[in-house]
């Protein structure tokens, strides 16, 4: 493996070609896996434990339905990066960009489990990005970086996935009842059940 693939807590970075595939085994290869933010030197980390997947430009629930914009950019670019936005005017979102460059695809961070130095709740997507201290700076972020970024887990667990319709998307028609969030089955970290 890469050094530059380690961080200096020996966990392993998650490569590029990680996020090069299907956005849906994706999502689920996520689940499990730590996300990392370094803030002035100390380690933030959350156990990814709920995730919604977003299948690109033909996903009507999809920020990137609507086509490429400044806004949606990074959701075609090469994969591997953040894609984070402001809800509501007040709440951030972490996704991370999926699939081959131009396919417009991306997987929503949904639900954490706190492991070292994140304080507060992460139970759903906005408030796990407060308690993580990610907002627009973040977005575009290379994720193979060394102060964003998502680790293998230390000691792989077994669990159940738990699919279900995505939450707060019932605009998309039906796209809003297909079963693309996922999340580890008895988890008390999800956002809903």
């Amino acid at each position: 493996m890469p050094s530059s693939l380690l961080d200096s807590n020996g966990l392993r970075k998650l490569p590029r070609t990680f996020y090069a595939r299907g956005t849906l085994q994706v999502a689920e290869d996520l689940l499990g896996t730590l996300l990392v933010h370094r803030i002035n030197g100390v380690s933030r980390v959350g156990r990814i434990v709920e995730v919604e997947a977003y299948l690109g430009a033909h996903d009507l629930a999809a920020h990137s339905s609507k086509g490429m914009t400044k806004r949606t950019q990074v959701m075609f670019g090469p994969p591997g990066f953040s894609y984070v936005y402001l809800i509501y005017g007040m709440h951030h979102c972490m996704n991370v960009v999926t699939e081959p460059e131009g396919h417009g695809a991306a997987v929503l961070i949904r639900a954490l489990e706190p492991v070292q130095h994140v304080c507060g709740n992460t139970r759903g997507p906005g408030i796990l990005c407060k308690a993580m201290g990610i907002d627009l700076r973040l977005n575009a972020h290379d994720l193979e970086s060394d102060d964003f970024y998502i680790a293998a887990p230390i000691a792989k667990k077994s669990f159940s996935i738990v699919r279900r319709p995505r939450i707060g998307v019932a605009y998309a028609g039906e796209w809003a009842t297909q079963p693309l969030r996922f999340y580890i089955d008895g988890s008390d970290f999800i956002s809903r059940k």
